[in-house]
């Protein structure tokens, strides 16, 4: 889902059938949410939403007035009420266990040399239960784990293999561009990302340069694609060969940033023409240069 079509936000009151950011605070990742109740919420309440892994505590970011797939709620979560002092108070006080729990379990998994990555303990808002976020790069046999996890804390246990872009959005962190990591702080989905995309945006295809430190490619290089795209059918594209006065010329290069075209002449030249001075000739079809080249 693309970010900058899908939202945003404003401050004022959220009623019933209203879609709103929630940031769990937890995890520190972002949901979009879907207002069933008849209560008015408004930016900075704590709420507890339905999440995948059982209910969870959360701040309202804002209201959302634009949003795609309105019709589809199901894909968003539930709110479930308003949080009470005691939701908050219990939150505070599971962020303290959380530690200690992460400590017994790392400690279980060296004793029984698992080869897995501890990331996080959560307990649940209202439940008597613990999940492990973990991550691995094989399937891990966490039976006996589990099992003295259960003598130790006495209450339900679940362990939850999780990918590393999931890893990234659970710790957080500072990204290549010097803010916080996008899945961490905004995105409400985990976007699939190609290096088509890098491509088509000219960027370098170094790996260091377009990756992430979960080592996955970064998930901005998904928001400016489709413009990226959309501008490039308005355009010749790279190879492409013009007639200008007798000669040909071949398109080297379309800078969407700075506006314009390089070209390469048969002698070996370079020139640079903006957008604004291509057209398509409305007889042929084949593109024409308005620019007067000194050829």
């Amino acid at each position: 889902m693309d970010e900058s079509k899908t939202t945003a936000i404003k401050k004022d009151a959220i009623a019933k059938g209203d879609y709103f950011r929630v940031k769990i605070l937890h995890s520190n990742s972002a949901e979009i949410v879907y207002c069933t109740g008849d209560f008015e919420l408004y930016q900075g309440d704590k709420v507890i939403i339905t999440t995948r892994y059982g209910n969870a505590l959360g701040s309202i970011q804002g209201k959302i007035v634009n949003i795609e797939d309105k019709e589809n709620s199901d894909t968003f979560k539930k709110f479930v009420r308003k949080a009470t002092e005691e939701d908050i108070f219990r939150f505070k006080e599971n962020k303290k266990r959380e530690n200690k729990a992460f400590g017994i379990c790392l400690e279980k998994i060296k004793e029984q040399k698992l080869d897995m990555k501890l990331v996080q303990a959560h307990y649940l808002i209202d439940e008597a239960k613990i999940l492990f976020f973990f991550t691995a790069e094989e399937r891990v046999d966490f039976r006996e784990l589990v099992k003295e996890l259960v003598a130790v804390f006495r209450m339900r246990i679940e362990l939850r293999q999780i990918g590393v872009r999931d890893e990234s959005r659970i710790l957080g962190g500072l990204g290549v561009c010097g803010r916080a990591f996008c899945c961490n702080s905004f995105a409400d989905k985990l976007m699939p990302v190609s290096i088509k995309m890098a491509k088509e945006q000219n960027l370098t295809l170094n790996s260091m340069k377009i990756s992430g430190p979960c080592g996955r490619l970064l998930c901005c290089l998904a928001y400016e694609y489709d413009t990226y795209c959309s501008i490039k059918k308005e355009l010749p594209s790279e190879g492409l060969r013009i007639a200008v006065r007798g000669k040909n010329l071949k398109i080297l290069e379309v800078n969407i940033l700075v506006k314009s075209v390089k070209l390469v002449s048969e002698d070996g030249r370079i020139f640079e023409v903006g957008f604004d001075d291509f057209y398509k000739d409305s007889r042929s079809g084949s593109w024409k240069i308005k620019a007067v080249l000194d050829l």
